[in-house]
């Protein structure tokens, strides 16, 4: 199972299970991302090329990994003009 290629490798530890499964289920599901808060065990640099990596292995597709700060698009309320 992707979980279990992602403990092996040491990405995440077994007491990470659930951090393992939710990239797992996201990437077998075909999801094109996650947008999570979770800094040290999913929206991690070093460890996104990791998951992607084993993803590549294991016969999947890359999935992008970002915080919630990244994707989250402002608009300015109607009555504020752009500085």
């Amino acid at each position: 199972m992707l979980r279990d290629a992602y403990i092996d490798a040491g990405i995440v530890t077994e007491k990470r299970l659930t951090d393992a499964l939710h990239v797992a289920l996201a990437t077998v599901s075909g999801c094109r991302a996650i947008v999570s808060w979770n800094f040290k065990h999913i929206v991690h640099f070093d460890k996104i090329p990791l998951y992607n990596g084993i993803n590549k292995v294991m016969g999947y597709g890359e999935i992008a990994i970002h915080s919630p700060q990244e994707v989250i698009e402002y608009e300015a309320p109607a009555d504020k003009e752009d500085v």
